[in-house]
């Protein structure tokens, strides 16, 4: 019988060794123990792997593909089948309701840019120039959640996302740099529960390039929660992440690991 160790099984199937071991403390990745404590996988860890990765890319959570996992233990696809269904219907309808959140949220910063494009008043701002209100607009917050995993059954479903990036060494490089640029834009910054809450001027232009690179950062990595708090006034970044990637998030944000 074929038999990995955990540098072999990384190299066979792509997938780092700390996300092997964070899979194997979830219980989604079975392993046994040499008598010098070397971990051991089964030949049947990389089809597991795979299946384990595709759950993934359909944005179920860990409970969910482990419930999966031991129907596949079954041996019998019909079964997998008959439970995937209900869970990649739920992603559906929740992904749905993220197109709508993030489509007001381009149709108020549509309204902030119309307003900002208009002519400028003679003089100093004030309370009717546009560039702190949006004309009759509710003064409301207008809150917009970016984490794909905050929209299930559980607002804290990203607890349990695996801490893994997709992104490759340049790419990661690239996206750090951008946040960096980002947080030195920021007026405010308190730490909160599990992350940051960074505190911008208003302005639309700024609030979509923030909006679109926390959503590039949480396609690639889904273990963080993203929540933009629009105001007239002002908007807010709040990003949390499960405790083992703190060190990530304190790079990233200069938050406390």
């Amino acid at each position: 019988m074929t038999t990995y160790r955990i540098s072999q099984l990384a190299e066979r199937s792509g997938v780092p060794a700390t996300t092997l071991r964070f899979y194997e403390d979830a219980g989604l990745l079975l392993a046994e123990r040499t008598p010098s404590g070397y971990r051991i996988y089964g030949e049947d860890a990389v089809d597991r792997l795979a299946f384990i990765s595709s759950a993934k890319l359909l944005g179920l959570a860990l409970d969910e593909i482990r419930e999966l996992l031991d129907v596949r233990e079954e041996g019998v696809c019909a079964s997998v089948r008959a439970r995937m269904l209900p869970l990649v219907a739920d992603r559906i309808t929740q992904t749905d309701d993220r197109i709508a959140e993030l489509r007001a949220f381009s149709g108020y910063l549509t309204g902030v840019h119309a307003e900002l494009s208009g002519p400028a008043p003679a003089g100093a701002c004030g309370p009717d120039c546009g560039c702190t209100t949006t004309g009759k607009e509710a003064a409301g917050p207008v809150p917009v959640t970016l984490s794909p995993t905050r929209l299930g059954n559980s607002a804290e479903q990203w607890r349990d996302v695996p801490v893994a990036c997709t992104l490759d060494g340049a790419g990661l490089g690239e996206r750090t740099e951008l946040w960096r640029q980002v947080v030195g834009k920021a007026e405010g910054r308190e730490e909160i529960p599990d992350g940051v809450r960074l505190s911008f001027p208003a302005g639309a232009e700024l609030a979509g390039e923030v909006a679109a690179l926390a959503a590039a950062e949480q396609g690639c990595c889904a273990f963080f929660d993203f929540t933009l708090h629009l105001t007239p006034t002002a908007f807010q970044l709040e990003v949390r992440a499960p405790e083992p990637a703190a060190g990530i998030l304190a790079d990233l944000l200069g938050a406390t690991a």
